[in-house]
């Protein structure tokens, strides 16, 4: 009789509640949901000065939490997977071997990226200890094996929400928001113009904290009133190409996948052996999350000021968490190797191209100014069969100021690029990849001296 009375109490306690999914209180607590579909009963697993407990419902600062229903659609249907308990581990590099094992067993990627996805999934439990991260992506064509990637890596991640579960976008702002977890997505589940401008929205403000995006919600049906949800987290996403948006691109460590034929013990189809598999390290991974929270913070002397600083930005939350010293240094070549692509791509551009133009000007015995009459007259030469349109004095203006942010002055009715921009300007040769000698500034280092020599022309 107690029993039946303690659970009508305990229910009642829970339908009162509100619903939560994860926290970290004030006092250095942590708190995250476990889901047990075998007993169809979901908690609150709390940790708190090194002891694990588990509760139906928690009262914290007078509001009473509790965790969603097992009969949650998300949970039934396996759109968001949670552990089911908190369990120990031999040590760091031992999970993270079984982690990768675990990637190796199921998916065909370059030892590479397993090694790169093992420590991504680690990342992703202690994620928001951190205020920026980087993504997680696999491109290739259909049936190149990206479905399978995002499966088997985004199973181990820290809840994971599997948005090909969605119908249509709009949800998962809401399911992001609710669950703070590691969004799970493949671009061709997303067809329409619209829904894929949405995913990028995503993309582009989850990456730091800070930056929710708005959208108008209705109010009894009458008015519409903006509310801010939150996106950001990791993310898993596989394309087919590249994203248009370079800063984008940039926030992506990549793996092409397809190019070789699969290896023949990866099996076909995934067993409900899998799913525990999964499961187990997750329970892991939670007992990772609660040991190395408090602890995981930036390492500044991993910034590298050789790379470009939104490229180290993202990398050195990622190798702040990873301890063996030889993985981290991988890690810090593949983002050197990244921006050495950047650069290359850059090289491809108008603004490049006009780089070209500038630095011949300027390293050559021509004895006028940098003007923009005379920067378009050796670009058309060169490059007039390349572009449809018309180039023009004003257009070549407007890359300089807008593109390149250098600034112009009116001299003897012509426009010229003032001298104060020599700093300027050896920068941007370095951003795109433009070789040049080494120049001295002058004491001031406000200008170069062939520019001094053009402005007193």
């Amino acid at each position: 009789m107690n029993k039946a009375l303690d659970s009508a109490v305990e229910k009642a306690k829970k339908d009162t509640a509100t619903p939560m999914a994860s926290a970290v209180l004030t006092d250095g607590s942590l708190i995250e949901m476990v889901c047990r579909p075998e007993e169809n009963r979901t908690l609150l697993c709390i940790f708190t000065e090194g002891q694990v407990r588990y509760e139906t419902s928690l009262l914290v600062n007078n509001i009473r939490f509790a965790p969603y229903s097992p009969r949650n659609n998300l949970l039934l249907n396996e759109v968001v997977l949670l552990p089911s308990e908190a369990t120990d581990y031999e040590s760091e590099q031992a999970l993270v071997e079984e982690i990768r094992a675990f990637i190796h067993k199921y998916v065909d990627v370059s030892p590479l990226f397993e090694q790169i996805a093992s420590y991504y999934v680690l990342f992703s439990w202690v994620h928001d200890a951190f205020n920026e991260l980087p993504y997680l992506r696999i491109r290739g064509d259909t049936g190149s094996g990206k479905t399978r990637c995002l499966l088997t890596v985004g199973s181990l991640c820290y809840k994971p929400i599997f948005a090909s579960g969605a119908s249509t976008v709009s949800p998962l702002f809401r399911i992001l928001d609710a669950f703070r977890g590691t969004m799970i997505i493949d671009e061709c589940d997303f067809r329409f113009s619209d829904e894929k401008a949405e995913i990028v929205k995503i993309l582009n403000n989850g990456n730091a904290r800070g930056f929710p995006v708005l959208r108008s919600e209705s109010v009894g049906g009458k008015e519409y009133s903006p509310r801010a949800y939150t996106v950001f987290g990791p993310k898993l996403v596989a394309t087919r190409g590249y994203f248009e948006d370079r800063a984008l691109e940039s926030r992506c460590l990549t793996e092409e996948v397809g190019g070789r034929r699969l290896r023949e013990d990866i099996p076909l189809n995934l067993t409900s052996a899998y799913k525990q598999e999964a499961r187990d390290l997750r329970n892991k991974l939670l007992m990772f999350r609660f040991r190395n929270f408090g602890r995981c913070q930036v390492d500044p002397s991993l910034v590298d000021r050789s790379i470009e600083p939104r490229l180290s930005q993202i990398f050195v939350p990622l190798l702040s968490v990873i301890g063996d010293s030889q993985a981290r240094e991988t890690l810090r070549q593949v983002a050197r190797e990244y921006h050495r692509e950047l650069v290359a791509d850059r090289g491809m551009d108008v603004e490049a191209k006009v780089l070209e133009i500038l630095r011949e000007l300027r390293d050559s015995p021509y004895d006028g100014a940098l003007s923009i009459k005379e920067i378009r007259d050796r670009f058309a030469a060169r490059y007039e069969e390349d572009f449809e349109r018309k180039i023009t004095p004003h257009w070549i203006g407007f890359i300089i100021r807008r593109k390149l942010q250098l600034r112009t002055e009116r001299r003897h009715g012509n426009y010229v690029i003032a001298p104060t921009e020599g700093d300027k300007l050896v920068r941007l040769f370095e951003k795109y990849g433009i070789d040049t000698p080494t120049v001295d500034l002058g004491d001031s280092g406000d200008s170069t001296p062939e520019l001094e020599k053009i402005a007193a022309a």
